[in-house]
């Protein structure tokens, strides 16, 4: 009987769906273990071959860790909301939601064909009010906190309300924007409108005037990671730097415990550094420069206050309010054309760019602390305004982008020495002039600091700080398809709606452009206002707010009551393991871990990180083919003959080219201008060129995985797609290999067929064949451990030749072998496991136990040596005594040619190792 994929495949989705195999309950008598794949975004794409990688990876693990009988949480769900949904309905006019549902429908079909075992009763989507109104409930919590210092968690607005009332501000340590002291007696003299305005600068969730990276094509501020070389990702629309109103999440205050919380967590190294990074923990100190003939003080954060000495200018960032109040009247031109030319350039552009140098002069002179020399003050896109004060001192013997700014405009160089020569980064010691600090003489880097910091503060000059580079996130969208804000505005003051009003549904609107008056596009609904007439905000949450908790939502998605309920949280407590792409290793991450934190410090879930152990997985790219043409003519060249000829390279779909063999037919229907094509041809065929890129459809190398599961079956493509490589390295896409996969599944299908008839024998299994089971049972075992899964499709390989060669078709030993291959490929192991008699799917079977007496060895091959020189082997059993291997070996023909008549003097045994004849 022939191996039908598509029949058992179809059948076992099928077992599977109507007896929701794959449904998981709260199950206090098994261990929990909880996998997750990243959140997909559906697209109308639909699914290429190289999304699968992570979800194939993950369901092994998770099929496996139930065979070991852990009671596995495996979800899915839809990160819905997203501007190219409604991108495309500003183009059609269609609702975001009708794209988006069809996305989803086609992003279902794709993954059911793949045979996951996901719990699709949990299944949710971001766009789903069920789902956003605990999205907008996390929102009005945030709201309703400030971060406390001293206890390093959230606490109530309510508990800072009462402290104000009885002390005012002056004592208060919370994270918070820039805010004057007061008393109680001032706090309580102040109108509420006023009193909101300064809880505004303490909430979580706070509105206040930021800069941002804003789009006006598209009509909305962007995230960094949505805009590349000063355009949008989204349709390569330009975009600048404008200061805006928006609501914002104080990220910024958990930067610490974002920090520490790393090294508890079972992430690889590089990712880590990847996030202490993008937090960005810097020792230091503020310290406070005069300004010529005024009363403004110019604050800086410098990590070596020891080098203050070398300062020999000041630099701006074009954000800082201090630029409009330094610059001179015969300085404003340039300055205000130069802060209008770099707000078409991004923080992270800005960052990231150590080349250009660029940089306006604002008149105004700083005084320096110590010596009360003036320094001129200029104002320069490589400083930023987000980290420290937005106002640097710049060191250029000490410091790179200072160096090339100095060396650029022609500024002093001063190098900073000591007895001890504290200059060891000094970027040019010959130029310039040396400058020496009585105070920092004869110290070394470690201890000037030290010493520096010392002094700032015993001079009043300022005081030791710890700085962060995380900034806080920008949480306003102008956009209508997005989670609508609970948000209403009374007094131009805003206030949370109550739960029993949640969730807050997005209304109808007629277009899905901003207005003609430039508001964002809510500000087309009719009545978008509270019962009583209060107007409702009008920007949506950014992609990132859906995504931050949906774990969690995934524990008890169709509870009402709450984001996750105490028995469920309790249970399920964290992610043991999460799969999904490097391009995630800031943003979502960090957002996802200090949501969660925040949940933790309000009792709402039972652990401060969600993610306990984190893959990445590499990316699979794409295998591109090319045709080569005569130049002026439609002739097409074979890949081996086209040096002989003047030829193009072009790119030819990958789903007409079979290991790398053009179906020219197919060639002439593909584009109209090839219907005439001739071809010369090698072999009779036409053989393309090849290389690797990124899997895209300008290269017409994506390929869908639907043709990959029509054409060899789903178990061959996640088999395949565990082939290619390691799961976290990067790896080209290649079907010349595929059909080696597929014959391994044929290969298996013969040994429980003999031509048309199933035969399995329930005979005792002999030594040989358990000895091949145990060994793969303990490399499959080690293998899925370490995620090598790789070389588990080579173990698998192996072990099916072996019992091949032994004519093994004994039942248990063919039972076991299922077990291990199941979670690779899930519908030929319970379509044999069916036949052999089992009536429950396999699921519910045991991994199989390793026997370590099955493996061992009862025999060495040892390597016989004469005066050290090895000769050859010989295999001898590992019962025998040394003078039975010495009998053995010494009487053996081939140790009498080396010996040639003479009479050893030693020989030398060392057990299960080697033997060497002195003669």
């Amino acid at each position: 009987m022939e191996y039908t994929f598509k029949e058992i495949e179809q059948k076992w989705q099928k077992y599977w769906n109507d007896n929701k195999t794959y449904k998981v309950d709260v199950n206090a008598d098994k261990p929990k273990f909880y996998v997750l794949d990243m959140f997909p975004y559906p697209s109308g794409a639909g699914l290429h071959v190289g999304h699968p990688l992570g979800y194939i990876a993950s369901d092994i693990y998770s099929r496996y860790k139930t065979l070991k009988g852990f009671n596995v949480l495996h979800p899915m769900g839809y990160d819905a909301y997203g501007l190219p949904a409604e991108q495309y309905a500003i183009q059609t006019g269609q609702h975001p939601a009708i794209t988006t549902e069809q996305n989803i429908t086609r992003y279902r079909e794709q993954l059911d064909k793949i045979g996951f075992s996901f719990d699709w009763d949990r299944e949710v989507r971001t766009c789903n009010p069920e789902y956003y109104k605990w999205t907008q409930w996390a929102f009005i919590q945030m709201f309703n906190h400030y971060f406390d210092n001293e206890t390093e968690k959230a606490q109530p607005i309510s508990a800072l309300v009462a402290k104000f009332e009885t002390e005012g501000n002056a004592k208060i340590n919370a994270a918070c924007s820039e805010t004057e002291i007061f008393t109680a007696e001032q706090w309580k003299a102040l109108s509420n409108t006023a009193q909101q305005e300064i809880l505004l600068n303490y909430r979580l969730a706070y509105l206040a005037d930021t800069m941002v990276n804003w789009c006006p094509e598209l009509g909305t501020v962007l995230a960094n990671d949505e805009v590349k070389d000063g355009l949008s990702e989204r349709g390569g629309h330009p975009v600048v730097q404008k200061k805006m109103r928006q609501w914002s999440l104080r990220v910024s205050a958990y930067a610490k415990r974002l920090l520490d919380g790393l090294d508890n967590l079972e992430w690889t190294d590089s990712l880590k550094e990847i996030q202490k990074n993008w937090i960005g923990r810097s020792v230091g100190a503020e310290v406070n420069f005069g300004v010529k003939d005024s009363d403004i003080k110019m604050e800086i954060f410098t990590t070596r206050p020891d080098t203050i000495f070398g300062v020999t200018f000041m630099v701006l960032a074009p954000e800082s309010e201090l630029v409009d109040n330094l610059t001179t009247t015969e300085c404003r031109e340039k300055v205000d054309a130069y802060i209008e030319a770099t707000k078409k350039r991004t923080e992270r552009e800005r960052l990231a760019d150590v080349k250009t140098v660029s940089g306006e002069f604002t008149g105004a002179y700083a005084i320096h602390p110590f010596t009360g020399e003036e320094i001129p003050i200029w104002v320069s896109d490589y400083v930023l305004a987000g980290y420290g004060t937005g106002a640097i001192m710049a060191v250029p013997a000490h410091d790179s982008r200072d160096y090339a700014f100095a060396k650029h405009f022609d500024l002093p160089i001063i190098q900073v020495v000591s007895d001890g020569d504290i200059s060891e980064e000094s970027y040019d010691a010959k130029e310039g002039k040396s400058m020496n600090s009585d105070f920092l003489n004869g110290l070394d880097v470690k201890d000037a600091i030290v010493k520096a910091n010392e002094e700032v503060e015993a001079r009043g000059l300022g005081k030791k700080k710890i700085n962060y580079r995380l900034r806080d996130a920008i949480f306003s969208r102008q956009r209508y398809w997005g989670e609508p804000f609970p948000v209403y505005f009374k007094e131009n003051m805003p206030y949370m709606m109550e739960m029993d009003q949640l969730p807050l549904e997005l209304p109808e609107i007629d277009k899905y452009l901003p207005t003609e008056s430039g508001e964002p596009p809510l500000g087309r609904a009719k009545d978008w206002k509270t019962a009583d007439g209060h107007p409702i905000e009008l920007n949506t949450m950014p992609g990132f707010a859906g995504s931050s908790a949906y774990y969690l939502r995934y524990m008890d998605p169709r509870n009402n009551d709450a984001l996750v309920s105490k028995e469920a949280n309790e249970y399920w407590q964290d992610v043991d393991l999460y799969i999904g792409g490097t391009e995630h290793a800031t943003g979502h991450l960090i957002y996802s871990r200090f949501w969660n934190k925040f949940l933790f410090d309000i009792n709402e879930v039972c652990k401060d990180e969600p993610f306990k152990k984190l893959i990445n997985q590499g990316m699979i790219q794409g295998r591109s083919n090319f045709v080569y043409r005569v130049k002026n003519t439609n002739k097409f060249i074979s890949y081996g003959l086209r040096k002989e000829h003047d030829t193009t390279a072009i790119h030819v779909d990958v789903n007409i080219v079979k290991n790398d063999v053009l179906d020219t037919e197919a060639f002439k229907a593909w584009r109209p201008e090839f219907k005439d094509a001739e071809f010369i041809l090698e072999d009779d065929k036409y053989i393309c060129g090849w290389a690797v890129e990124k899997m895209s459809k300008s290269m017409f190398n994506v390929v869908n995985p639907d043709v990959i599961v029509e054409e060899y079956g789903a178990d061959t493509l996640r088999l395949y797609e565990m082939f290619l490589g390691p799961l976290e390295a990067h790896k080209p896409w290649d079907t010349n290999g595929i059909d080696g996969v597929h014959k391994f599944l044929k290969k298996l299908w013969r040994l429980f067929y003999k031509s048309e008839n199933f035969e399995v024998s329930d005979a005792e299994p002999t030594k040989d064949e358990l000895k091949v089971l145990h060994k793969t049972i303990k490399k499959i075992q080690d293998d899925i451990e370490r995620f090598s899964f790789n070389t588990s499709i080579s173990a698998f390989m192996i072990c099916v030749n072996e019992l091949s060669s032994l004519k093994c078709n004994n039942k248990a030993v063919l039972e076991d072998l299922l077990k291990l291959l199941a979670p690779f490929a899930p519908h030929i192991s319970e379509e044999l496991w069916n036949k052999c008699g089992n009536k429950d799917s396999i699921t519910k079977a045991s991994f199989p136990e390793f026997n370590e007496s099955f493996v061992a060895e009862d025999t060495h091959s040892y390597p016989v040596s004469f005066n050290g020189k090895m000769r050859f082997k010989l295999e001898l059993s590992l019962s025998m005594s040394k003078d039975e291997i010495e009998q053995e070996v010494l009487n053996c023909e081939q140790a009498q040619k080396w010996i040639d008549g003479k009479t050893p003097k030693k020989v030398i045994i060392v057990p299960k190792k080697i033997i060497n004849i002195v003669v």
